[in-house]
C-alpha cells in the first residue's frame, strides 16, 4: 500500500480581504500551510519505510515510530485546520435562518455565541473553532493550543479562526483582538451555511450510529 499523500489546495488562497492584507496571507498560505503539507508527506514516506519506523521498537517513552505518529497528527491537523480557515475567508452573504436559530438555541443569543468565540480566540494559542458536537447535537466552541491539543472528538468545525501569531503579525503585530474581528468580518457565509447544513446531516447519521 502506498503512502497517503496530500497536495496543497491553491484554490483556497484568499486575496483582497477587508483588513487582512495580501502581504499577511502570502507567508501564511505559502510557508505555513504548505509547510504542513510538505512535512506530512515526509512523515508518510518515513512511516512507509519499515526499516526506518520499526513497529517492533515502538515505546511510549520514546521511539522513532511514536515521534512520527505524534508529528503526523500535528502536521495533518495543521493542513486540515488551515484549509478550513482559508476556505471560508472572503465575505459574502449572511448567516442562514437555520444556522442563526441553532446558534440562538444553543448559546441563548447570537451575541453570546460571538462573545464566546472571540474570547476563546484570545484565550488559546492556536485555534478557536465553532462546531457541531455529533454526540450531543449542540454547537460548541473548542479552543486549541496546538493543532492536535485539546481537540474534541466527534466535532465538526464550522467556523475556524487561526490564532497563531503568524496569522496576524504582519498586519497587527501582537494585537490579536482586531485581527479576530477582521476574520469575522471576512467570513463567507455561503461556505459557513453549507458547512452547518452538512454537519446537521452528519449529526442525524451519528444518532443512528450510536443507537
Amino acid at each position: 500500500m502506498g503512502a497517503f499523500k496530500l497536495q496543497p489546495r491553491d484554490h483556497l488562497k484568499p486575496s483582497n480581504l477587508q483588513d487582512i492584507s495580501n502581504q499577511q496571507i502570502e507567508p501564511h498560505f505559502e510557508a505555513h500551510y504548505k509547510g504542513y503539507v510538505t512535512k506530512f508527506n515526509e512523515i508518510q514516506d518515513k512511516l512507509a519505510d519499515r526499516s526506518f519506523s520499526d513497529r517492533g521498537k515502538a515505546n511510549q517513552n520514546y521511539s522513532e515510530f511514536r515521534e512520527l505518529k505524534v508529528e503526523e497528527t500535528f502536521n495533518y491537523m495543521g493542513v486540515v485546520l488551515h484549509e478550513l480557515y482559508f476556505g471560508h475567508l472572503g465575505s459574502g452573504g449572511e448567516p442562514s435562518e437555520a444556522f442563526r436559530k441553532k446558534v440562538e438555541k444553543d448559546f441563548g443569543s447570537w451575541e453570546a455565541c460571538v462573545e464566546e468565540l472571540k474570547a476563546t480566540a484570545i484565550a488559546f494559542r492556536g485555534w478557536a473553532i465553532l462546531g457541531l458536537d455529533l454526540f450531543s447535537g449542540r454547537l460548541m466552541v473548542n479552543g486549541l493550543d496546538a493543532h492536535n491539543v485539546y481537540n474534541l472528538h466527534g466535532f465538526i468545525p464550522i467556523i475556524v479562526i487561526d490564532t497563531y501569531e503568524h496569522a496576524y503579525y504582519v498586519d497587527y503585530k501582537n494585537k490579536r483582538p482586531p485581527y479576530v474581528d477582521a476574520v469575522l468580518r471576512n467570513l463567507n457565509w455561503e461556505v459557513v451555511n453549507a458547512r452547518f447544513s452538512k454537519a446537521m446531516k452528519a449529526c442525524e447519521a451519528m444518532r443512528d450510529y450510536i443507537g
